[in-house]
């Protein structure tokens, strides 16, 4: 009876026999768009005792709290409502922000109680400011059409411009910030070689169409910034499956693409992600350009504590990787990008760009540690990365649980990694990530002088088995060219 019911979703649908999930498609997706925007309520549900004290206060941080306890996301939710994590993903903000907004002083920056007011739907009515208008005309500032960054006033567009796709920090009325934010919450739960192909074809036929077709009266920056983040997260993505020359490729595409968007969040963002991949491409020296340009670029933009710390951090674990090893910087570096998490941001995030927080710190500290060789304090990054991971997101956490693993090997305990390890492969079996695949394997190379343990040898007989089966999933990726390979990835 129970294998009958295994091959139906919770709607009832029958699911296929090779189907890895427990929901059927319509309801993964809807799933995805729950979690990447707050969900639709009425107008009775802002009548509560505690939202009118929360007003009556002109506390937006107390609004807040009362909207993520409220009865029915009690009820939807748990017992504490809405996580403080998930409310700080519809915001571009850490949870540990959430938090500092909740209990401190009071906002005052106009933009932000905007940007909280529209994001969360909030009545006008109710409001203690008066929201901007929403018809500003859109040529005037990218500031009032994306609430993210200020830019000179554009020349008015000639006829016959490219389509407006608008950019909000909300996915609300946007579809392009829909799906990125839909695609960057699968991704943290699937990996990127299952959904590779679904952006890059996402690109080819929502987008691109968009960037060369025409429509009058219309400006173009804007896609191009969508344009430019779903490039980016292609990149990502393909780094995730093992394909990091076309990853390359989608990052340079993407800052050229955000020059024109105008998003200087984005363009350092980019840049990061660029310095990311030359540290894992054993390229120290540029990884630290890559990550200074960014820095820069940030500098003579709009503030943002998330990305001006991973930059920081990624410049660190540049220093950590060259051949001499400078750990002082490395370390000076990685206490200022401590420090700059703790500030909260004057202005709204950029919606386009990837949350850091404690955790993604913690996981560049923990790199950054190894390779200047103090394990201790590698074992307890790793270990806050594990703590500060839900289960949710199960790339992020395997990553954590793996860099724990080695530092374990590393001080002769094999057994207790093995035991983390197996935790590893029971949580990654639907995950799509050649990069969690690669580390499994670094894992197994570093086990092999401890075979003659009972327990290791176990463990890598079961890891063997595991990576065989795994790797046919990207058999498909050294191919190239045919059917597998997207046109968006150029030459």
């Amino acid at each position: 009876m129970s294998a009958s019911a295994s091959l139906y979703c919770q709607c009832g649908k029958r699911l296929a026999r090779d189907h890895t999930g427990a929901q059927c498609g319509v309801c993964e997706r809807r799933a995805m768009q729950q979690r990447a925007k707050p969900p639709a309520v009425s107008d009775d549900f802002w009548h509560t005792q505690a939202f009118r004290d929360a007003f009556n206060a002109q506390h937006m941080g107390h609004v807040a709290r009362a909207y993520r306890r409220h009865p029915l996301n009690v009820a939807n939710y748990g017992r504490d409502g809405i996580p403080q994590e998930l409310l700080g993903d519809w915001l571009g903000l850490t949870q540990a922000q959430v938090s500092r907004i909740e209990n401190g002083p009071p906002i005052r920056n106009l933009d932000t109680l905007t940007h909280w007011a529209r994001t969360l739907r909030i009545p006008p009515e109710l409001l203690w400011f008066k929201l901007p208008g929403d018809q500003t005309p859109i040529a005037s500032a990218i500031r009032l059409t994306s609430g993210i960054l200020s830019a000179p006033p554009a020349s008015a567009p000639p006829r016959a411009s490219f389509q407006l796709v608008p950019v909000g920090n909300g996915a609300l009325h946007n579809p392009d910030a829909a799906a990125m934010q839909a695609f960057r919450s699968a991704d943290l739960q699937v990996g990127g070689g299952h959904l590779y192909a679904s952006v890059t074809k996402y690109l080819q036929a929502d987008v691109a169409p968009r960037l060369f077709g025409s429509n009058d009266g219309a400006d173009n920056r804007a896609v191009f910034t969508a344009a430019a983040a779903l490039t980016e997260m292609a990149g990502w993505m393909a780094h995730d499956a093992g394909r990091d020359t076309i990853a390359k490729q989608h990052f340079g595409r993407s800052l050229a693409l955000v020059q024109v968007g105008g998003d200087h969040q984005l363009s350092a963002h980019v840049l990061g992600s660029m310095s990311h991949l030359a540290s894992h491409l054993d390229q120290p020296d540029e990884a630290i350009e890559l990550a200074r340009q960014g820095q820069a670029v940030l500098r003579a933009g709009t503030a943002s504590p998330g990305l001006q710390a991973r930059l920081l951090a990624l410049e660190a674990r540049g220093f950590a990787g060259q051949d001499n090893r400078d750990a002082d910087e490395c370390v000076k570096l990685l206490l200022r990008a401590e420090k700059a998490l703790e500030n909260t941001p004057a202005e709204p995030t950029s919606p386009w760009i990837s949350h850091f927080d404690e955790g993604s710190l913690a996981s560049e500290a923990a790199r950054c540690m190894r390779q200047l060789g103090d394990l201790d304090e590698a074992r307890r990054q790793a270990e806050r990365i594990v703590t500060l991971r839900p289960g949710h997101r199960t790339r992020s956490r395997a990553f954590g649980q793996l860099a724990l693993t080695t530092v374990l090997v590393a001080q002769g305990k094999p057994d207790e990694a093995c035991s983390i390890a197996y935790d590893v492969l029971a949580a990654t079996q639907s995950l799509g990530s050649f990069l969690v695949i690669g580390q499994l394997i670094e894992l197994g190379q570093a086990l092999q002088p401890h075979r003659s343990s009972t327990v290791v040898g176990d463990f890598l007989a079961c890891l063997e088995e595991t990576v065989r089966e795994r790797l046919w999933l990207y058999q498909w990726l050294a191919k190239d060219g045919g059917s597998q390979r997207s046109q968006w990835e150029g030459s």
